[in-house]
C-alpha cells in the first residue's frame, strides 16, 4: 500500500490534471481519500508524513474555494490533536500542511475562525520552552510553529500585532539555537506594526508604546482599520521604497521613543548570534522601521558599520547598500563611501569569487547609492562620481574573461570614461584601449570563433556603438573590419543584419547604419560570382535586401549585381527556390524604393528573366506577378499595396499584405477563404459501439491445455501484424434546424481533437458529400488507446456548398465511454468457447496468485442487489459478446474482456443469497476506478457496493 501511494502522490503531485484524467477521479475524490487514510490509526507515520505532500505541493487543486479550504484546515488539526506525542516528523508536517491550505484558500486574508484556531495551537507550542521539551527532536516542532507564524504574518501584515510583547519576551527568553527563529519572527511582526501605525495619520508615541507593551486593545483596533493594507500585494511591505527619493509613511513620535529604541537595540546586540542572512534580514527590517520612526535616529546602527563594511557576506553587504540609500550621510560619512566604493571595485574582480558574484558587484557599482546624488534616480545605469578612471582600472575587460563578465567590465568601463569626457574627443587613452580590445575580439572571430564568442563579440559593438558610434575615426575603422570580416565569414550576416537593426533602434539620428550597409553593398557587388557558393550567395541577397530599405542607399550596384545572377548563373542554381526567394525579396523591397524612377528597366528586365526562364513554379509565378505590378500601376499605388502597414479597427489589427491585391471584390474575397459558421448544421451520432481488427490465422491447435493456450496467446502480441484498434460507426447527419444553402455539402473534412494524452492522434477523415434527401454517410472513427480510459474528443468539419464557398464549422463534442473501448479477446477464428474458457482460467489464475507481488495485478468484489432476470437482461445486453463460459452454467458466468492495447478485464458473476457478487481481474490495476464506475452506472437501478 505505502509502494502506490508513493506512486500515485508522485503523478499527483507532478501533473495533478494529468492525474486526474488518468485515474478518472475528482479532485474532491483524492482529497476524501487523503483525509480517510490520514484518520486511519493503522496506518504508518512515514505513510501520513507522504500523505500530507499534495497539501503542501497543490493546496489550491485539493482545495479549490475558501469554504473547502477552512473545513480541510480543520480536519488538519484534528489529525494532529489525536498525533502521538513522539510523531515529531508527522506533528511538522501537518503544521506546514494546515499554514499551506489556509494561506492558499485566503482563509488567513479573510482571518477565518479556522485561522485563529490555527494561531490558538501555535501558540502554546512556540511558549512551551520548558525542558520536557528541550531535546533537539521535539525542538523541531517549535521551529516549524515559528515558520508558520511568520508566514501567516507575511501574507496577513498585522494579523500578529497583538502578540508583539509576548513574541518579545520569547525572543528574549529562548538560548537555544531557535533563538534565530524567535528573532525572524518578532522583527516581521514589529516591521508591520510600525507601518500600520504609520499609515495612520493619528497615530503617535503612546500608540506605538501600546503595541510595544502588548495592550491588545490598542492591537485590535490598528487591526481593524487595516483593511487597505491587506488589499495591497502581500509583498508590498518588503518593496518599501527606501532613500532619499522615495515616499516613507512615518510615525509623528518627537524624541519619546525609549521604548523602541531599547527593542531595536537589544535586536541589533541579538544579530551577532545569527547567521549572515538571518542578520541581513533582520537589518533589512530594522532599517524600514527606523525609516519610518524620525525620532529614532539612523546613528543606532553605527556599532554595526564596523563589521559590515568589512564583510564578506554578500547579504549582510547587500544589506548594508540599503542602509545607505536609506539614510545616506545621516548614517554613511564621506570616508565610509569612498571605502564601499573601492571595496566593491576589489571584489568585482577578485579571483577567488564566482563568475555571478563578481557581476552583482559590478551591478552595485552601476547602482551605487551616492550620499549626494547627481542624477534624477530614474532608475538608468549612472555612476557614481567618486568611480574615477583610475579606480576603475582593475576592471579593464580581457580576452579572457568569460562572455558574461567581459560584456559587463565593457560596459561599465564604456560609462566610466564617457563620464570622465573621453566620448567627446578622439585621443583618449581609455577609449583607445575599449576600441583595440573590440578590435582583437574581432580578429579572434576572424579566425573562427565559436557561436557564443561571435555573439559575445556583436554585443561588445552593439555597446561601443551606442556610447561611442559618434566619433567618426572608431565609427569607420570598425565599418572596415566589419567588411572584411564578412568578406571571409558570410555566415555572419544574420548578426551583422541585427547589429544594423539595433543600432538603428537605439541612434535613430545617427547615419552609421546607413554607412554600414552601403559598405557592403559595395564589397558584395564587387565580388565575382564565380567564386560563390549557393550559400554565400544567399547571404549576400540576405544582405542587399536589407540595404535595400534605406531610401538613402542607391541601388544601381545592387541591379547591377542581380541581373549578373539571373543571366549569368547556371542552370542547375536557377532551379534552387530558396536561391529565387532571396532574388524575390531584393526585388520586393526594391519595388518600394524611392528612387524606383531610375530603377524602371534594369529591375523590370530581372523579373521578366525570371518569369520566363527559371525553373521553380512559385518563382516564375511571383517573379510575373511583380513584373505586372511594376509595368502596370504607379509609384504611389505600387508601395501601398506592398507596404506592410496596419490600420487600426476597434481592438484588431489589419495588415494588408500582398495576397490583398488578388481579390476584386468582396464576394471574391469569400471565395477565397474559408468562412467561420457559428451554427451547427452536422453532426456526429452513434451508429454501433465497437469492431476489432484481430488476427484471423490459426496460431495453435485448440485442443492444447490451458498453460499451451495461455502461451500461444501471449505469442501472438509479438507478431509485427498484431494491431488491436478500437473502431466506433458514426452516422454523419445534418442537425434538425433545416437551411437550404446547407442541404447539399461536398468535400467533407472531419478534424477531430484529442482533450488528453490517452490515444494516439487521429487523422482527418473526408467524405465525398452529404445530401439530406440521401441516407447519411457512415464514418468509422478508429481509436488506437494508449490508455482505456473515457475520454473527450473535440470535432470540427470544414465543407463546400453548391455556392462554391467553403466554411468551418464546429461540430458537438464526441464523448468516448469506458465501455466502448471494450473489445473480444483478439484470438483465432478457430477457437472455440473451450480455449477461450481455458484462456480465462489460465488469465485469472495467473493474476490471482501474483497480484501480490505485479504491481499491476488487482483484484476487486462488486456487490449489488438484482433480481434474476434484471441480472439476464445485463448479462444479455452489455456482456454476451465477451460470454466465455457456457450456456449451462447459470451459477457462475465468466466475461473475459480485451482493452487494447494490452489489458485485459475479467469478471465472475454469481448470485448469492441477498446479492450479486462481480469478482473483478484485472492485470492493470489503473482501471479498477472505471471498472467500479461502469458496474455502478449497469446497477444504478438497484443497491451496489464496491
Amino acid at each position: 500500500m505505502a509502494e502506490q501511494w508513493v506512486e500515485r502522490i508522485s503523478v499527483f503531485c507532478s501533473s495533478p490534471t494529468q492525474f486526474l484524467s488518468a485515474t478518472g477521479t475528482t479532485a474532491e475524490t483524492v482529497l476524501a481519500e487523503l483525509l480517510r487514510e490520514l484518520r486511519d490509526d493503522r496506518a504508518a507515520a512515514n505513510v501520513k508524513v507522504l500523505l500530507l505532500g499534495p497539501f503542501c505541493e497543490q493546496p489550491l487543486v485539493l482545495c479549490p474555494s475558501y469554504s473547502i479550504g477552512e473545513e480541510t484546515a480543520l480536519e488538519l488539526m484534528s489529525v494532529y490533536a489525536q498525533c502521538p506525542p513522539k510523531a515529531l516528523s508527522l506533528r511538522c508536517h501537518l503544521l506546514l500542511a494546515i499554514t499551506c491550505v489556509l494561506i492558499s484558500t485566503e482563509c488567513v486574508r479573510r482571518q477565518s475562525y479556522a485561522t485563529k484556531d490555527f494561531l490558538e495551537l501555535l501558540l502554546p507550542i512556540v511558549q512551551d520552552t520548558s525542558e520536557l521539551h528541550s531535546d533537539s527532536m521535539s525542538r523541531s516542532v517549535r521551529a516549524t510553529a515559528c515558520d508558520c507564524m511568520r508566514e501567516l504574518e507575511a501574507c496577513c501584515p498585522g494579523l500578529l500585532s497583538q502578540y508583539l510583547e509576548l513574541l518579545g519576551g520569547l525572543r528574549q527568553r529562548e538560548s537555544s539555537r531557535l533563538h534565530q527563529a524567535y528573532c525572524d519572527l518578532y522583527t516581521l511582526v514589529l516591521r508591520n506594526a510600525v507601518y500600520q501605525l504609520a499609515q495612520d495619520t493619528g497615530a503617535g508615541p503612546c500608540h506605538l508604546k501600546a503595541i510595544l507593551e502588548g495592550d491588545t486593545s490598542v492591537a485590535c483596533e490598528v487591526t481593524q482599520d487595516s483593511d487597505l493594507i491587506k488589499s495591497k500585494d502581500l509583498g508590498a511591505l518588503s518593496s518599501l521604497v527606501l532613500g532619499p527619493m522615495g515616499v516613507v509613511p512615518t510615525i509623528h513620535t518627537g524624541p519619546d521613543c525609549k521604548e523602541l529604541r531599547s527593542v531595536l537595540s537589544s535586536l541589533l546586540e541579538d544579530s551577532y548570534l545569527l547567521t549572515p542572512l538571518a542578520q541581513a534580514a533582520l537589518l533589512h527590517r530594522l532599517t524600514e522601521v527606523v525609516a519610518m520612526v524620525p525620532g529614532v535616529l539612523p546613528a543606532i546602527f553605527r556599532t554595526q558599520l564596523l563589521r559590515l563594511l568589512g564583510t564578506t557576506e554578500i547579504s549582510l553587504l547587500h544589506t548594508t547598500l540599503l542602509m545607505k540609500s536609506a539614510f545616506t550621510d545621516s548614517l554613511f560619512s564621506a570616508e565610509d563611501e569612498a571605502f564601499i566604493l573601492k571595496r566593491l571595485v576589489v571584489l568585482s574582480q577578485h579571483p577567488l569569487l564566482c563568475t555571478p558574484e563578481k557581476l552583482f558587484y559590478m551591478h552595485c557599482l552601476l547602482h551605487f547609492p551616492e550620499n549626494r546624488p547627481i542624477g534624477c534616480g530614474d532608475g538608468d545605469e549612472t555612476l557614481p562620481v567618486l568611480l574615477t578612471p583610475q579606480l576603475a582600472t582593475a576592471l579593464v575587460p580581457t580576452v579572457f574573461n568569460d562572455s558574461i563578465t567581459m560584456l559587463a567590465r565593457f560596459n561599465l568601463l564604456s560609462l566610466v570614461y564617457l563620464e570622465n569626457g573621453e566620448g567627446e574627443e578622439e585621443e583618449g587613452r581609455g577609449l583607445a584601449y575599449l576600441y583595440e580590445h573590440l578590435a582583437t575580439f574581432l580578429g579572434i572571430v576572424g579566425n573562427g570563433a565559436n557561436r557564443e564568442i561571435v555573439t559575445t563579440f556583436f554585443r561588445a559593438a552593439f555597446l561601443f556603438l551606442s556610447y561611442f558610434g559618434h566619433i567618426e575615426t572608431y565609427s569607420s575603422s570598425l565599418i572596415n573590419q566589419l567588411c572584411k570580416l564578412y568578406l571571409n565569414h558570410t555566415h555572419v550576416a544574420p548578426h551583422l543584419i541585427n547589429l544594423a537593426n539595433e543600432t538603428q533602434n537605439k541612434l535613430p539620428d545617427s547615419s552609421w547604419t546607413v554607412a554600414l550597409l552601403q559598405g557592403f553593398q559595395r564589397t558584395i557587388t564587387k565580388e565575382s560570382l564565380s567564386r560563390l557558393t549557393t550559400q554565400e550567395l544567399n547571404c549576400h541577397l540576405k544582405i542587399l535586401a536589407r540595404a535595400a530599405d534605406e531610401g538613402d542607399i542607391p541601388q544601381h550596384s545592387t541591379l547591377h549585381f542581380l541581373s549578373a545572377v539571373v543571366v549569368a548563373s547556371s542552370a542547375s542554381l536557377l532551379g534552387n527556390w530558396r536561391l529565387g526567394n532571396s532574388i524575390l525579396a531584393v526585388c520586393r523591397r526594391l519595388l518600394t524604393h524611392p528612387g524606383l524612377d531610375t530603377l524602371l528597366v534594369p529591375l523590370a528586365d530581372v523579373l521578366q528573366h525570371m518569369a520566363t526562364s527559371y525553373r521553380d513554379t512559385d518563382i516564375r509565378d511571383h517573379s510575373r506577378l511583380y513584373y505586372t505590378l511594376l509595368t502596370n500601376l504607379s509609384k504611389e499605388k505600387l508601395a501601398g499595396m506592398l507596404e506592410r502597414g496596419t490600420a487600426t479597427e476597434g481592438d484588431h489589427v489589419k495588415k494588408r499584405t500582398l495576397s490583398c491585391i488578388v481579390t476584386e471584390s468582396e464576394g471574391q474575397s469569400c471565395i477565397l477563404t474559408i468562412q467561420t459558421m457559428e451554427k451547427e448544421v452536422i453532426k456526429l451520432i452513434e451508429l454501433q459501439a465497437f469492431e476489432t481488427h484481430q488476427i484471423s490465422e490459426d496460431v495453435m491447435d485448440c485442443t492444447y491445455d490451458s498453460t499451451e493456450v495461455m502461451a500461444a496467446y501471449r505469442a501472438q502480441f509479438d507478431s509485427p501484424d498484431f494491431a488491436s484498434e478500437v473502431t466506433i460507426n458514426y452516422q454523419l447527419v445534418h442537425t434538425g434546424e433545416r437551411d437550404s444553402h446547407y442541404d447539399h455539402l461536398f468535400s467533407i473534412c472531419l478534424h477531430l481533437s484529442l482533450t488528453d494524452e490517452h490515444y494516439e492522434e487521429l487523422s482527418d477523415i473526408s467524405l465525398p458529400c452529404l445530401f439530406r434527401e440521401r441516407p447519411p454517410s457512415i464514418v468509422k472513427l478508429k481509436l488506437k488507446p494508449r490508455q482505456p480510459y473515457p475520454t473527450t474528443l473535440h470535432a470540427s468539419a470544414v465543407f463546400t456548398t453548391q455556392e462554391g464557398l467553403t466554411w468551418y464549422s464546429g461540430l458537438p463534442d464526441i464523448q468516448i465511454s469506458f465501455q466502448q473501448t471494450f473489445c473480444p479477446v483478439p484470438v483465432p477464428n478457430a477457437w472455440g468457447r473451450l480455449s477461450k474458457l481455458k484462456l480465462f482460467d489460465a488469465l485469472w489464475q495467473e493474476i490471482c496468485t501474483e497480484c501480490e507481488d505485479v504491481v499491476e495485478f488487482a483484484t476487486s468484489l462488486f456487490c449489488c442487489q438484482l433480481e434474476k432476470d434484471e441480472l439476464d437482461a445485463l448479462v444479455d445486453k452489455h456482456f454476451k459478446p465477451f460470454l466465455v463460459s457456457d450456456d449451462s452454467a447459470k451459477e457462475e458466468l465468466k466475461v473475459l474482456v480485451f482493452l487494447p492495447p494490452l489489458s485485459h478485464m475479467l469478471l465472475k458473476i454469481r448470485c448469492e443469497e441477498d446479492a450479486v457478487n462481480f469478482d473483478i481481474a484485472t492485470d492493470n490495476w489503473h482501471l479498477l476506478p472505471h471498472i467500479s464506475s461502469f458496474l455502478q452506472a449497469l446497477t444504478s437501478g438497484g443497491k451496489s457496493h464496491c
